[in-house]
């Protein structure tokens, strides 16, 4: 949902509209994926594993999209918060 989200914001001159209908066409193809890896992993992982796992994943595809995409750096108080929601997934998934 990273490139749904996001990517719009490097054509601020684009219309509003073709800004959303762009999010909802990458969205639509994103979800293609997500809701049967859901129905998938459920079972094996709890419904907040899952929701839990897929933030931590948007995270990392995050900060790398923002490097790359974005041009945006990171900095000491995003990789501490970046860290601190690494720790509640261990904790999510600590038996």
């Amino acid at each position: 949902m990273t490139i749904a989200w996001y990517a719009h914001l490097r054509f601020k001159t684009a219309p509003m509209w073709l800004a959303i209908l762009g999010s909802w066409g990458v969205a639509l193809f994103e979800y293609i994926f997500q809701v049967p890896a859901n129905r998938l992993g459920y079972g094996a992982l709890t419904a907040y594993q899952l929701k839990i796992l897929q933030e931590c994943i948007t995270l990392v595809v995050f900060v790398g999209f923002a490097a790359l995409v974005l041009g945006e750096g990171m900095n000491l108080r995003y990789g501490v918060s970046f860290l601190l929601i690494f720790a509640a997934v261990a904790v999510a998934f600590y038996k």
